[in-house]
């Protein structure tokens, strides 16, 4: 029996299932790392992902996919040719389109019970409440350290957690922050507006790594599971294979 034989919402029949205690088909391949309890809090979950190009694609992506169920995809863009070689949402059929807009789309084609928010607007403090007001964890993908500093701040005011990733050629970073911490406001502050992506580029296999250890570590927010990149940097050498933790505190 299909939802629209029974006139409901693909989320309104996902719900319905975890209220009985069961896990939705989609979500099976899921119960050996999340109980259905756990799955209902991803589902229950909220996410701003500001950024939607190479890391915040591949974020989204992943997020809907394991059941995140409300994504709020933050960015002022449209898609253009020099992105088609890592943005996993961009398509030569929608080059020129709103990469949120682009979100919602291959959201709504991947997870309809994921409710996806598209906000065609870069972030800024004029917006900062109206976009966190009813969010649990933000997901960094930017690529603007002045608008990055923005968003740290405007978390720590809200109370909101912050996973944070950056790339640049063969390399990445990832951490997450607290609002009590103050570890990445003092990691960016006094730097330039443009990381070293526009310097050594972006292949496509880069921003898939770190959005999926973003991921994981959105997840692990949601779920309340500690996580030792709380407070300090996972630096990523894929030319090297080095995986190297950068602890701020003892």
């Amino acid at each position: 029996m299909a939802c629209s034989d029974l006139n409901l919402s693909f989320r309104a029949v996902e719900e319905a299932a975890f209220n009985l205690g069961l896990m939705p088909a989609r979500y099976r391949r899921n119960s050996n790392t999340f109980s259905v309890e756990e799955q209902y809090r991803l589902f229950k979950g909220s996410v701003a992902v500001v950024g939607c190009g190479g890391l915040g694609g591949y974020l989204i992506e992943e997020l809907a996919r394991v059941g995140v169920g409300t994504i709020k995809a933050i960015d002022p863009d449209v898609f253009e040719e020099h992105n088609l070689n890592r943005q996993i949402l961009s398509l030569i059929d929608n080059l020129g389109t709103f990469k949120a807009r682009a979100a919602m789309e291959r959201v709504c084609s991947i997870n309809p019970a994921t409710r996806l928010i598209p906000i065609n607007a870069a972030f800024s403090r004029d917006n900062a409440h109206e976009i966190l007001s009813d969010v649990q964890v933000v997901a960094d993908a930017l690529d603007s350290i002045h608008t990055r500093l923005v968003l740290i701040d405007e978390c720590r005011n809200h109370g909101i957690p912050l996973v944070h990733g950056s790339i640049g050629g063969w390399y990445g970073q990832v951490s997450v922050q607290y609002p009590e911490d103050r570890y990445l406001q003092d990691l960016f502050e006094g730097r330039g507006d443009k990381g070293i992506e526009t310097e050594l580029g972006n292949p496509s296999f880069t921003p898939a790594l770190v959005a999926s250890i973003e991921a994981v570590e959105v997840c692990k927010v949601l779920l309340g599971i500690k996580s030792p990149l709380v407070g300090n940097l996972l630096v990523i050498d894929l030319r090297e294979l080095n995986f190297i933790m950068l602890k701020s505190k003892v």
